[in-house]
């Protein structure tokens, strides 16, 4: 689903050739600059090893720091062109096209059954959930994979905001990825994130004895242009799904699944109740 004209960045899981190359770049720009690591730094308002991370493809660089390095290195709008590249490697190949359908994004509706949906992830949950993914993801591959959900998480501070809505097993309030601190702390931030007027959380009770969720987690978008998609992922296998059919019946799905699980004020309670009882 690449936008025409547009270039596709490498298939490798992170995208990680580009990320260095791009580093690259900016080493030989501040090299011509005759600029140490830290005075490059103490320019953009980052530190020497932050900046070797980002030079050495380690880190991926956020808008601002290519805006202010741009200029600091006179790259003549040569770095901000490839802010936009650079903001889509974050993701892994195969969430990146979903990733930019989410950001463009007037409504988003979300099913989660093991885990608390990414959109709604403190960073130390992200962190647990990214360190026991099996196969073994290496620690830069973490960090990236945290650093891009928390990226993400800028929708709810979008303007005009998109409407939102979660619903989410109740089973997963009570798994303690990374501790009962991390998962404190996780349902605080529900609670948080569910005040907002365009946000609605509602909790699938484990006791109900009718379901229409059983064939997994989706997230439904629809965007400003009227494109409505379908994203479903399981066992390292995703697909975004585009054709009308398939999305109208996820949709329909969703809407029993509403209907079945507790109502918004109901659901904010329960996850209180879950929260006093840690």
């Amino acid at each position: 689903m690449a936008s025409a004209g547009r270039p596709e960045l490498p298939d490798g899981e992170d995208s990680g050739a580009f990320i260095k190359s791009f580093g690259l770049q900016i080493k030989l720009l501040r090299e011509r600059a005759g600029l140490t690591q830290a005075e490059l730094g103490s320019r953009v308002g980052y530190g020497a090893d932050q900046i070797a991370a980002v030079e050495q493809g380690r880190r991926i660089p956020k808008p601002e720091l290519i805006d202010k390095a741009d200029e600091v290195l006179s790259a003549g709008g040569l770095l901000k062109a490839m802010k936009g590249e650079v903001a889509r490697a974050r993701y892994p190949a195969f969430f990146r096209n979903t990733a930019r359908l989410e950001a463009q994004a007037v409504e988003l509706h979300v099913y989660a059954t093991q885990a608390v949906p990414g959109l709604l992830q403190t960073e130390e949950y992200a962190r647990a959930v990214c360190t026991m993914w099996r196969p073994l993801l290496d620690d830069e591959t973490i960090e990236q994979r945290v650093a891009s959900r928390m990226a993400r998480q800028e929708i709810f501070s979008r303007m005009p905001a998109p409407l939102m809505s979660f619903v989410i097993e109740e089973v997963v309030f009570q798994r303690p990825f990374g501790g009962t601190s991390v998962l404190r702390g996780q349902l605080e931030q529900i609670l948080l994130i569910g005040q907002k007027r365009n946000v609605v959380v509602q909790v699938m009770p484990t006791g109900r004895e009718e379901h229409a969720g059983l064939a997994g987690p989706f997230t439904l978008m629809e965007t400003g242009t009227g494109q409505r998609t379908a994203y479903a992922e399981v066992q390292s296998t995703s697909r975004l799904h585009t054709e009308r059919s398939a999305v109208r019946e996820l949709e329909a799905t969703y809407g029993i699944i509403r209907a079945q699980a507790l109502a918004p004020r109901e659901s904010l309670t329960m996850i209180e109740k879950l929260l006093g009882e840690l």
